[in-house]
């Protein structure tokens, strides 16, 4: 009996094995050339006149997402946070971000392209870009954004 269950329990260990660790997608690969991006409409919680493009996931949703935000001279964002960790890398021209519940460009950083961030949950900030700038924004969704002063937020104003 003995050496039944020990050929049994080797049988069924070799059949795992072999078949490996089981799966629930097939792996695969997101290349997005820059000249390939699909640029859209920003969400109506962003100011009007800037551009966005989905390069992985569903913002929307729970789970990892990427996404670029082309903006224009001088658009601006007024003081607001996000519920989970913002992530933001400057891909081209110069991103402008200050820390408070205030905009007071004198007390901005001014970061460059190839400057990354990573901003807490619920930190206080706002922003200009210089030049058109273009950042990507990854994280765990859903992205969302809260202003500090509801005044500022655009939904429900002529777009």
């Amino acid at each position: 009996m003995r050496l039944l269950f020990a050929s049994v329990l080797c049988l069924t260990t070799s059949v795992a094995l072999a078949q490996g660790a089981p799966t629930t997608a097939k792996a695969h690969a997101i290349v997005v050339l820059p000249e390939q991006a699909t640029w859209g409409p920003t969400p109506a919680v962003l100011p009007p006149g800037a551009k966005l493009a989905v390069l992985e996931g569903d913002p929307t949703a729970p789970g990892p997402y990427t996404m670029r935000l082309r903006m224009p001279d001088h658009y601006r964002i007024p003081p607001h946070f996000h519920p989970s960790t913002e992530h933001v890398t400057v891909v081209k021209g110069t991103f402008k971000v200050g820390m408070g519940e205030k905009f007071d460009a004198s007390a901005m950083t001014t970061l460059p392209a190839g400057t990354f961030a990573a901003l807490d949950p619920g930190v206080r900030h706002f922003a200009e870009a210089e030049g058109e700038t273009i950042l990507q924004l990854h994280g765990d969704g859903p992205w969302s954004l809260t202003y500090v002063n509801a005044a500022d937020d655009p939904r429900g104003r002529a777009r």
